[in-house]
């Protein structure tokens, strides 16, 4: 549940029965209502607009226009919605392109019922769906493919990266590494209440959306570098 009631949640994938499955699934919990549905990008984008959902599943390959295209368009408007891109496999170019494009996570399209409840209402109260270690190996297998291991980004430093104070630093270097709030926490002798702290000031200092972004971030400004390529 949000402040203002049930979560609202729209499904954008071409294929009806999909459509139809993960609506039954999620209009079986008290606290979810699907707003609508739209079949590809650009009925998308408009649905977003008139509806204001909360959530937005988003299938990648559709006509018209691409979830990734949509993906784009909808984190760089005015809404609020959070996206969810489904795709067929974990380590899929789609799904990275989808985290480029400001998605705050992904979901396999054969996931299990309860796993779609509680990332719907993980992603609506603004956490990270994907596991960060599973975002970490998606990341690495894309960006290593992009540029040679152990060679530094091309870009100059981010300016933003100076507004971290050194702890901050730590921080965002620990949840690239895939680290949890959790573990973090162990690892620097702080409450969790402290790191979520740390984290908060971490988005708002560099722009992000959610700790997901946080590791695409560090990877394609270098500040992490792609590891060992045997997983």
């Amino acid at each position: 549940m949000t402040e203002n009631g049930p979560i609202k949640v729209l499904l954008v994938d071409d294929q009806p029965l999909l459509r139809m499955g993960f609506r039954l699934i999620l209009e079986g919990e008290d606290d979810l209502h699907v707003v609508g549905e739209a079949s590809d990008g650009n009925e998308a984008l408009r649905q977003v607009e008139a509806l204001q959902p909360d959530v937005v599943l988003m299938d990648v390959r559709m006509p018209m226009m691409d979830g990734i295209e949509s993906t784009r368009r909808i984190t760089a408007s005015a809404s609020s919605a959070r996206v969810i891109i489904l795709t067929t496999f974990d380590l899929d170019e789609y799904a990275f392109a989808g985290l480029q494009a400001g998605a705050s996570a992904f979901l396999l399209k054969d996931v299990a019922p309860a796993e779609l409840v509680q990332a719907v209402r993980l992603v609506a109260s603004g956490d990270a769906v994907v596991a960060p270690r599973v975002t970490q190996r998606l990341l690495e297998t894309y960006v290593r493919g992009a540029r040679p291991p152990g060679q530094a980004a091309p870009h100059p430093r981010d300016p933003l990266l100076e507004e971290l104070t050194p702890r901050e630093t730590e921080m965002l270097e620990a949840i690239a590494e895939g680290l949890s709030n959790a573990e973090i926490a162990h690892k620097f002798f702080l409450s969790e209440a402290t790191v979520k702290t740390h984290v908060r000031r971490i988005l708002t200092k560099l722009h992000l959306r959610d700790r997901v972004q946080v590791v695409v971030y560090a990877y394609e400004t270098g500040l992490v570098v792609p590891s060992n390529p045997d997983y």
